[in-house]
């Protein structure tokens, strides 16, 4: 970021100033005295640029390799047939706590592009508002006004929320194996705590139902965005398409004597020890490399690993990731004739809908006198079985439930995406199956990928966190003990007594 405190348009309330993370151009140490090593990155998402970039930045030789026409992986972007329109494969969000991400943007030259917001506001069926927004209490008390005047949540509600989010603050090491279900029928939460806040803003900012959540990755979400600081929770939006942002990473690496190979997938990768270098095979082409770093999501990790050299570690890795499950997001974009809110996004309560972006509002070159709408479902299997026509029946109906302008308005033009595998799981137990960075288990080998070790959930800050910590481990396998990881923001107010210091993953 360009300040100390997020971009601000008319509708921003800005928080408290917090010391930034340090800028990645601060993090461009000079390469030490080595002969120049080679690299291959397989993925042109937001894990496998960002490694590659990482790389690029402190004197390696980077060469990714992917396999479409474009970057993003599944934070991307794509003209859409049916409407003419380009649009995000799923709508993606950052907050002020995603170091990692900003830090990434920062080093391609695209953090201006992102649009900053610390309001959110939750509407009821029927038009009611609450706004949840930061005051000038300090952390963890910041939130505390705003919830107690949230008319969509009864005394009862706020009260219930108030115990468990003090709960949550003062556990140390909330236990890996028990669900957030289990913890919150153990800590007395209303129906109404639990359909308005941990049903629809938590398990749908992780994707999952309430008992497919892993107790720590609940209480990561609730310090970091409601507890630590006013500035960890803002949340920023991409004004431009998700691949328009990567595309400063290809400029980056071209400038660092590193290339893109697009339409380049990957059929398989050997290793000879004798001259220690891995030769990675796609359709047309080879690439020889000294190291190598695999940035898939684990499924695609999965299916290359038969055509990677074999051993019983290989095998032992295969089983890991045959633990790991992927989650459906669903997105409807829907385009009106006419504006039919002034908000920029809100939460949508009681109702399949979660989500609505009202992207016209933000992007600039789009019709501000009409309404590019994007709605998001999040942790609903059932709804991604619907066949378009009911999918998108619903979502209308319901949205003109909330705004009362859709009735009135035309829809030019719509569509449904279905991200059958948006988001990987993070059920108790899972990290077990998450692999450290340095635990491929080939030689000069490294993985990247939201699904590793990162200590976040499934989200665009653990991608960029996982390739800073892939490059990591490749520099000090040759001797280069630098870090590249961007360190969490410090707590504010009270919670900088009250921290819980991350494990380094």
């Amino acid at each position: 970021m360009p300040s100390d405190r997020p971009f601000s348009l008319s509708s921003f309330h800005a928080p408290d100033p917090e010391p930034a993370p340090k800028p990645a151009s601060e993090l461009s140490i000079p390469a030490a005295d080595r002969a120049i090593t080679t690299v291959t990155v397989v993925g042109g998402g937001v894990a496998g640029l960002s490694a590659a970039c990482a790389l690029a930045s402190v004197g390696f030789r980077v060469t990714v390799l992917e396999r479409r026409g474009y970057l993003g992986g599944r934070a991307s972007s794509y003209l859409h047939p049916g409407t003419g329109e380009v649009i995000d494969n799923c709508q993606h969000v950052l907050f002020g706590c995603c170091t990692n991400l900003v830090g990434f943007y920062e080093r391609i030259g695209v953090a201006d592009k992102i649009y900053w917001d610390n309001r959110m506001t939750l509407i009821e069926p029927g038009g009611r508002r609450s706004v949840l927004a930061p005051s000038s209490l300090p952390a963890p008390m910041h939130g505390l006004p705003a919830i107690l005047s949230a008319s969509c949540f009864s005394l009862t509600d706020k009260f219930s929320l108030i115990f468990a989010f003090a709960a949550m603050m003062l556990s140390s090491s909330p236990d890996p194996n028990r669900s957030l279900q289990d913890w919150l029928n153990s800590h007395h939460q209303t129906p109404g705590a639990l359909e308005r806040f941990w049903r629809l803003v938590i398990a749908s900012a992780l994707n999952a139902d309430l008992d497919k959540i892993s107790l720590p990755y609940a209480a990561k979400v609730i310090r970091e965005l409601f507890l630590n600081s006013a500035y960890a929770g803002s949340m920023g939006m991409s004004t431009v398409p998700l691949s328009d942002l990567c595309q400063g990473a290809q400029t980056y690496l071209e400038s660092h004597r590193g290339s893109i190979q697009f339409n380049a997938s990957v059929e398989s990768a050997d290793w000879d020890d004798d001259s220690e270098l891995w030769t990675v095979h796609t359709q047309s082409q080879t690439f020889v490399s000294e190291m190598l770093v695999l940035a898939l999501p684990f499924e695609a990790t999965a299916k290359l690993l038969p055509r990677l050299p074999a051993s019983e570690a290989a095998t032992k890795f295969a089983s890991r990731i045959d633990a790991l499950e992927h989650w459906p997001i669903c997105s409807v974009h829907l385009w009106y004739d006419r504006e039919i809110t002034e908000l920029d996004h809100a939460v949508l309560l009681d109702r399949d809908i979660h989500w609505m972006y009202h992207k016209s509002r933000w992007q600039p070159g789009r019709d501000s006198k009409a309404s590019y709408i994007e709605l998001v479902v999040s942790a609903s299997r059932e709804f991604a079985t619907l066949s378009r026509e009911d999918a998108l029946k619903r979502a209308t109906s319901q949205l003109a439930e909330f705004f009362p302008e859709v009735k009135q308005a035309k829809l030019l033009k719509s569509a449904l995406i279905k991200e059958m595998r948006a988001t990987f799981g993070v059920p108790p137990g899972v990290d077990a199956a998450r692999p450290t960075a340095a635990a491929s288990p080939w030689p000069n080998c490294f993985l990247s990928g939201d699904w590793t070790a990162t200590g976040w959930p499934s989200t665009m800050e653990s991608a960029a966190r996982s390739g800073h910590l892939a490059a990591e481990a490749l520099c000090r396998s040759v001797g280069d003990p630098r870090t590249l990881l961007i360190p969490d923001l410090r707590p504010e107010g009270l919670m900088k007594f009250l921290a819980i210091k991350p494990a380094r993953r």
